[in-house]
């Protein structure tokens, strides 16, 4: 049986050419949202985080209808930390539509997403996006994706896809570039014409990949996938099998069941074929999952899922002001929201450790972790995260293997030469350097994944905020040795106390001060970053002697250069291995792991031991 009613697509593309724009339009032009009214800018965004960030984190269902055809669409996330999400939503979809910047080109995530599809042997419409850019160039954008496309061994049929010129901001699509720019209608019909139509056998006994995990607090767990085989029905029993985990044999019974309209999940009785349902009422649900008939347990393989790259310890905070900002404060709390957040997100893993008051937690990047504690400080929990190291593997001689990344790093002619020897210093390796299209220097290097931890920081300010570096990870290789991350130390607190201004004023020749007067700091709190290699230690609550001459009111007199506030990220990149950062809902601080001086001291000379003996 063919499905002539249903098209299943992904939107696929590197971070920023535009998918979740063009998913908005594909949305108001089918008619989702009523006439007049008020639509928000990038509506699939609903995360707060990622709105505020413009990226897309989690993948999003949605369902379009256009000449009485349901089109089910997924928007994906572009950065490579959020890969997870893409390498799993593709098993539902019988198309892919490749969206590609008509400036940039295809750019390394583009090519991450691209293999995925191929290697699915999916269709592919190209999307040449923001044709509207004054420096707009499609003309060569195509021949640039048909290299990529020969370049990942694309079979012919693949190479003959159709592209389609569009501007998602100013709502149209064309075929050739000098059709009348008015609508979508380009890109729709492209899709009824070249997407093929889901078929299957109707009359057989279920088949049904679980391939998205939602969460919701009312129902649990939400398990959304594509119906390969058969028929599912509401109040159904079924069996769940996995292709990687035999020992998955679970006897359940569907409750609920859901089919996506727009940007709402509507009640249904049943589904067939080709569609893509949630389902509700199964509570120990993973994805990978096959939904089956019980006279028929007949597992669907699935792609494993990449594995974590990078883990950091979450602690709970026992600094001298822990307790004071957060409401979700202890081991129990902190343990119940990370093993939470496994509900959604398949690419993070979260291990408990001797220690009660500390969990590992692994994930794809530092912006992937990143955005799980920012997520959970919102939320009103307070923790300490240490400092994010990679996670190694050893071959069968034991040898000692580490995740390897390639950076590609668009910069000014004028600040190559100084990426080069920070790249080079950190056992990076230039592999390629080429000219942009937009006049600047264009470097690939392939570097250990821990070279890039703290760099990013270092990148903007060499740059003066006009570089641009993407990553994409690829693979392990030999252990490239040693490397320092921070070449200048730390100005830490001695006193705990308010930060004065006199403190701090005799403070700021040291070095660069992350703080103002009136903050509260303790001892062993890192007040700054020191102009020198070691670590300095302040007293910045230090208040002048008064004399008959000399009045405290002269303080106003003192200059104080502004403090350097650290974001989130900024201070992940910061923070040393024998630091840590203590994170509130309210604040940001760093701190020394070991807060008493003398005690730190001693571990400091026992560890420079070990390393000598070594």
């Amino acid at each position: 049986m063919i499905r002539e009613d249903i098209r299943n697509i992904a939107i696929i593309a590197h971070v920023d050419h535009g998918k979740t724009t063009l998913v908005d339009e594909l949305l108001k032009q089918s008619g989702v949202f009523r006439a007049g009214q008020e639509v928000a800018e990038r509506v699939m965004d609903s995360n707060a985080l990622e709105r505020e960030r413009g990226i897309t984190i989690l993948s999003k269902n949605t369902a379009v209808f256009y000449k009485n055809t349901k089109i089910n669409i997924i928007d994906t996330p572009g950065h490579a930390d959020f890969g997870g999400e893409v390498e799993r939503v593709l098993k539902m979809v019988n198309g892919v539509i490749l969206v590609v910047d008509a400036f940039e080109g295809p750019m390394p995530q583009t090519k991450f997403v691209l293999q995925h599809a191929l290697a699915l042997d999916l269709p592919v419409i190209v999307c040449i996006n923001k044709i509207d850019r004054p420096e707009a160039r499609p003309n060569e954008v195509i021949d640039e994706v048909l290299e990529l496309l020969i370049d990942l061994d694309a079979s012919d049929e693949q190479l003959d896809c159709p592209f389609v010129f569009a501007s998602a901001r100013d709502g149209y699509a064309v075929r050739d570039l000098s059709d009348e720019k008015k609508d979508m209608s380009a890109l729709f019909e492209t899709i009824l014409n070249y997407i093929p139509a889901p078929q299957g056998d109707e009359e057989g006994p279920l088949q049904m990949l679980i391939s998205t995990i939602d969460y919701n607090e009312y129902v649990g767990r939400i398990g959304v996938g594509k119906v390969d085989r058969g028929t599912i029905r509401v109040n159904q029993e079924v069996i769940m099998v996995n292709h990687h985990d035999p020992s998955v044999q679970k006897r359940v019974k569907i409750s609920k069941l859901y089919e996506f309209d727009g940007l709402n999940k509507v009640d249904v009785p049943s589904a067939t074929i080709g569609s893509i349902v949630a389902l509700s009422g199964i509570a120990d649900l993973h994805i990978g999952d096959t939904v089956c008939a019980l006279d028929a347990p007949e597992p669907i393989p699935f792609q494993k899922i990449s594995e974590p790259t990078i883990s950091m310890n979450f602690i709970v905070n026992d600094s001298p002001l822990a307790g004071q900002e957060g409401k979700y404060v202890t081991s129990r709390h902190i343990r119940e929201r990370l093993y939470r957040e496994l509900n959604t997100d398949v690419s993070l893993r979260v291990e408990d450790t001797d220690d009660t008051d500390t969990f590992k937690v692994s994930g794809r990047g530092e912006l992937h972790l990143s955005i799980l504690i920012e997520t959970m400080r919102r939320e009103g929990y307070e923790f300490a995260v240490s400092k994010a190291e990679v996670i190694y593997k050893y071959d069968d001689k034991g040898k000692r293997l580490e995740p390897m990344e390639l950076a590609y790093v668009d910069v000014p002619d004028d600040y190559s030469g100084i990426v080069i020897q920070k790249l080079s210093q950190r056992k990076g390796e230039l592999q390629g350097m080429s000219r942009t299209s937009g006049g600047n220097t264009r470097l690939e290097f392939r570097i250990p994944s821990r070279g890039l931890i703290g760099f990013r920081n270092d990148f903007m300010t060499d740059t003066k905020g006009t570089g641009i570096i993407n990553t994409i990870f690829d693979g392990y290789a030999p252990y490239k040795g040693d490397l320092m991350y921070r070449s200048q130390g730390s100005l830490i607190a001695f006193e705990s106390g308010e930060a004065v201004a006199y403190g701090l004023f005799n403070a700021q020749d040291r070095g660069t001060l992350f703080i103002g007067p009136g903050e509260k700091v303790y001892s062993g709190m890192v007040i700054g970053q020191s102009g020198k290699s070691e670590d300095i230690e302040l007293n910045v609550c230090k208040t002048k002697h008064l004399t008959n001459t000399r009045a405290s009111g002269s303080d106003e007199a003192l200059k104080l250069t502004p403090p350097k506030i650290l974001s989130l990220e900024q201070a992940m990149e910061f923070i040393d291995t024998d630091e840590l950062l203590e994170v509130t809902p309210l604040s940001l601080r760093i701190r020394k792991k070991i807060l008493d001086p003398t005690l730190r001291k001693r571990d400091m000379i026992r560890r420079r031991d070990q390393a000598k003996n070594s």
